[in-house]
């Protein structure tokens, strides 16, 4: 009997190890600005968040541990009082590149307007149909939106429900009187305008380029360099789709925020393919990299 016990108990743990949530988050809080903070509340900010993302059940679907999204949050405190905090928060995810050891960029998002109350050991609850704190809604606004631009990745327009679920929370948020979840706010830059842009039919071609840019450019470089290049290309150029109707749109910019550097590195080698089309839409779609896009030769 204690056998059968000790089997059913690896068996359930084996079965825990094997599908679990879908972050992998990784999360700093900096505090140097702050000169009234005990910095074990820091700590335990830190701690409570890593285990919120971790832990949270954000789809129905079950991950395996490989499939897990790698990301970053960085929360850099500038105020601190009677449980108040005052913040930026810089958020960033990757995904595997197919049979290599590289990983892609997909968000590196910095957040201004990120003002929550936190008190030690209060647990965290998440309701995307309830606003319960700044600081969950916000956590949850981002997770969902790591899920549906990495699913967008992987599968053409395959992130829908979760972009959807990410707009759902602005949507209640908005009466809660934060900043960063109205489009009354005079700033075209926050959480509102990201996801409904990201949501807009107008700026569908975005979308298209995560999933061409990636499946049908990075993940087949192991089989073909060349022809992997030529299918980043057509996911750049799919993006300066975007460029034709919005001229400096807000997506426009967060994929650039994201990708330059690597976009670079892919063509400073390997085959040759011709990129002189490349560096015209490069620099008329993203002219403030334009001494990065040199380095292209």
């Amino acid at each position: 009997m204690m056998r059968k016990v000790l089997v059913v108990a690896v068996f359930l743990f084996a079965i825990v190890n094997v599908f679990s949530q879908e972050l992998n988050a990784t999360v700093s809080v900096n505090y140097q600005q702050v000169a009234n903070g005990n910095p074990q509340l820091f700590k335990n900010l830190e701690t409570q968040v890593k285990e919120f993302l971790n832990t949270t059940k954000w789809t129905t679907k079950e991950y395996t541990d490989v499939e897990k999204i790698d990301c970053n949050f960085f929360i850099n405190v500038n105020t601190y009082g009677s449980n108040n905090f005052e913040a930026t928060l810089q958020v960033q995810s990757s995904r595997p590149v197919y049979n290599s050891s590289l990983s892609s960029p997909i968000v590196n998002i910095n957040d201004k307007n990120f003002t929550f109350r936190f008190i030690e050991f209060e647990n965290l609850i998440y309701d995307q149909n309830s606003f319960n704190s700044n600081l969950v809604s916000v956590l949850a606004f981002y997770s969902n939106l790591l899920i549906g631009l990495d699913q967008d990745s992987f599968s053409e327009l395959g992130g829908t429900e979760y972009l959807q679920i990410a707009s759902n929370i602005v949507n209640v948020a908005q009466t809660s009187g934060y900043k960063g979840w109205s489009q009354s706010e005079g700033n075209n830059n926050n959480r509102n305008f990201l996801i409904s842009d990201m949501l807009s039919n107008t700026f569908t071609p975005f979308r298209r380029a995560l999933y061409q840019y990636h499946r049908l450019g990075l993940d087949i470089m192991e089989q073909d360099i060349k022809k992997g290049k030529e299918g980043v290309i057509k996911g750049i150029n799919a993006l300066a789709e975007v460029q034709k109707v919005r001229p400096n749109a807000l997506l426009t910019r967060t994929f650039f925020d994201a990708k330059t550097d690597e976009i670079v590195s892919i063509f400073s080698g390997g085959p040759n393919v011709d990129v002189a089309p490349l560096l015209v839409t490069l620099n008329r779609i993203s002219p403030l990299n334009s001494q990065k896009w040199s380095q292209i030769k």
